[in-house]
């Protein structure tokens, strides 16, 4: 069985059950106040929107933009959130040479009832870079 054959939306709604947040923030160079050039986190973000578009589950697992995720000593920051689940936040993630792994991991996510993620499991940069694992709500 592939991870596709699980795919299903919320109950009762066609809202995506799960979604990738990415911190648009992270690794940002700040100038008299203001934003200089691109962050990190834009660039991650649009590595992974750009990988995703021949990804299985881009329909079911969204890439959200977060304006912070109050990381910002572990930039880059992304976290997978999933109805029922266990939420991951990872840090410390490289700009370059990390989008491939983090799709890799949000497979593996999906495809897990509670969302649980085993750190032999997991990619490289996804092993290391764990910030929080927080635990589902009652359903």
């Amino acid at each position: 069985m592939t991870a596709t054959a699980n795919i299903s939306a919320t109950k009762g709604t066609n809202a995506p059950s799960h979604t990738l947040f990415v911190c648009k923030t992270c690794a940002t160079t700040w100038q008299d106040g203001k934003r200089v050039g691109e962050s990190g986190g834009q660039k991650l973000l649009k590595q992974l929107q750009n990988l995703s578009q021949d990804w299985h589950l881009k329909n079911y697992f969204p890439i959200q933009e977060v304006e912070c995720m109050s990381a910002c000593s572990h930039s880059c920051v992304v976290a997978f959130a999933g109805s029922g689940k266990l939420t991951y936040l990872f840090g410390d993630l490289p700009i370059d040479n990390s989008a491939s792994a983090i799709l890799e991991c949000a497979s593996q996510y999906y495809a897990k009832p509670d969302g649980l993620l085993p750190w032999s499991e997991r990619p490289e940069p996804l092993k290391k870079g764990i910030l929080a694992r927080i635990p589902s709500l009652p359903q």
